[in-house]
């Protein structure tokens, strides 16, 4: 059977160059506040501040998403914030295609964006960069857009999938 993966993460350059710079501009006021010596900031605050900055401005780079579609269905993972994979079986699934997309204006971004908070209609979105997804369209109407870097290996993954199942071969 064929079984597709993948997983992905904020590596865009953009990205990197705002967390770059979101993080020196506090760094460097915090310096400036600690060589003023009538400041009263002690080295162990100092540490734990920068500390926490630098760590709090990179935590996204810990976030990944993955992917994978076999024959139980289609499984998502949006760490750390999913703790399991999330499965959607075969047979709960309406339509499954892929297709491109705006992150911005239909979801709100990137990341978990959609459901309540934005556009219902759209669904909820799982995706990290790029313009393609995995759209996915429940019996129940609930949709779900899975963000990929690989188009074409998914487009065949699932089109091997939904042909057994159209054909009553799987269930």
């Amino acid at each position: 059977m064929r079984v597709f993966k993948e997983e992905q993460r904020f590596t865009q350059k953009w990205l990197i160059a705002v967390m770059v710079i979101s993080t020196i501009i506090p760094i460097v006021i915090l310096t400036s506040k600690m060589m003023q010596s009538n400041h009263g900031i002690q080295w162990k605050e100092y540490i734990l501040t920068i500390s926490l900055i630098i760590f709090a401005s990179f935590s996204i780079f810990l976030f990944k998403l993955k992917t994978r579609i076999d024959e139980i269905g289609i499984h998502y993972r949006f760490l750390p914030f999913h703790f399991s994979n999330k499965t959607i079986k075969w047979t709960e699934i309406k339509e499954c295609y892929t297709r491109k997309y705006d992150a911005l204006s239909e979801y709100g971004g990137w990341g978990i964006k959609g459901g309540s908070l934005w556009n219902k209609k759209n669904g909820i979105a799982y995706n990290v960069k790029g313009e393609i997804g995995l759209q996915i369209v429940l019996k129940s109407d609930k949709k779900i857009l899975i963000g990929t870097q690989k188009q074409n290996e998914i487009d065949n993954t699932i089109k091997n999938y939904l042909s057994k199942f159209d054909s009553g071969t799987s269930e």
